[in-house]
């Protein structure tokens, strides 16, 4: 497994990060720290993000955007993301925006602004491409924990290895996802979706960074064998604690952008 991982990431353990003394045994405890570090690291969050797509016949486009993000509780539940795009020049002032909850489906807006309008992304289309990424919708903001049964399946030297299989099957395309978790930081640094006994997509963490003492992904990658090509995201000029007010997270705001939050 370990030879699979990239290089950057295996140095980065082997040098600066110390595996914890103690290995942890409850699963349900491994998997809250490690949607803690992925999803709500800091009270809110800023990044500026270049997504490059490569198709199956390696041609590229590129998407380049803003993604703040606010925690609304301290509990890891209540979260909101907004997500302004800079360029491509017909993608320029588009948003997407995510309230998270516990125990009911998120509610997710797009707005539009060639047409003028505001869509509303059912639960239904949460596992559908991310403006024609690799990733998809639900990638971006994460998934329930209480969506998915979870297991641990092996523990080594660095990683804790958990699968997780959906408690509503008919609700998405996989049958599971596997996660190698890097036990100094919970970093989910590879997971793969499985169907059929196949691997089919699998999203990988390229380059970490300590920013204001959270390690923090700066370069991931997403791959997906069905439609071939991959989908990298590069994040720059990361910030945390920036005191974002709530008010930018509402539907007032798909309009009118938080100019002076996304320069």
């Amino acid at each position: 497994m370990k030879q699979t991982m990239p290089l950057l990431i295996l140095v980065a353990v082997a040098v600066s990060w110390a595996v914890q003394a103690q290995d942890l045994t409850d699963v349900s405890e491994i998997v809250k720290q490690t949607n803690h570090t992925a999803y709500y690291q800091g009270q809110d969050g800023r990044a500026r993000v270049l997504m490059t797509i490569t198709d199956g016949s390696g041609n590229t486009r590129e998407r380049e955007f803003t993604i703040l993000r606010r925690n609304a509780d301290d509990k890891d539940e209540k979260q909101q993301f907004y997500v302004y795009f800079h360029r491509p020049a017909d993608m320029r002032d588009t948003v997407f925006m995510v309230h998270k909850h516990v125990g009911r489906d998120d509610d997710r807006w797009l707005y539009l602004p060639n047409l003028d309008v505001i869509k509303r992304i059912a639960a239904a289309d949460e596992r559908t491409s991310f403006v024609g990424s690799h990733f998809f919708y639900e990638d971006v903001s994460g998934r329930g924990l209480d969506e998915d049964q979870h297991e641990l399946a092996e523990t080594s030297d660095t990683y804790y290895v958990v699968k997780n299989t959906p408690k509503n099957p008919g609700a998405v395309e996989f049958d599971s996802f596997t996660m190698w978790i890097h036990k100094g930081t919970f970093i989910p640094v590879k997971v793969e979706f499985e169907k059929g006994g196949k691997v089919y997509r699998t999203a990988e963490v390229v380059e970490v960074k300590d920013v204001q003492g959270y390690k923090t992904v700066v370069k991931s990658k997403m791959t997906d064998t069905n439609i071939g090509g991959h989908t990298t995201v590069e994040y720059s000029d990361v910030q945390y604690e920036t005191g974002l007010p709530a008010d930018i997270f509402t539907e007032r705001y798909l309009r009118n952008p938080p100019r002076q939050h996304l320069r």
